[in-house]
């Protein structure tokens, strides 16, 4: 009762093959497998987009009649 030992891994590993099959858990490890790909590509873009963000920004202009704005 202490906790699972490996012979309860192995059963516990033997049912979930033999109720779902191999080809079903194949399946299911692709799709997993794609989603944390997915995810971490995302991940990526989002950094990517931030550093994009952080990047100082210039405006260039003229100021005209400078004297009359600051009179008013």
């Amino acid at each position: 009762m202490a906790g699972l030992s490996i012979w309860h891994v192995v059963i516990f590993a033997i049912v979930v093959i033999l109720l779902f099959g191999t080809s079903k858990l194949k399946n299911l490890g692709k799709d997993v497998g794609g989603a944390v790909k997915d995810f971490k590509k995302s991940i990526k873009e989002d950094e990517a987009e931030q550093a994009k963000l952080k990047e100082p920004l210039t405006i260039d202009a003229q100021v005209k009649n400078a004297e009359n704005s600051i009179k008013s």
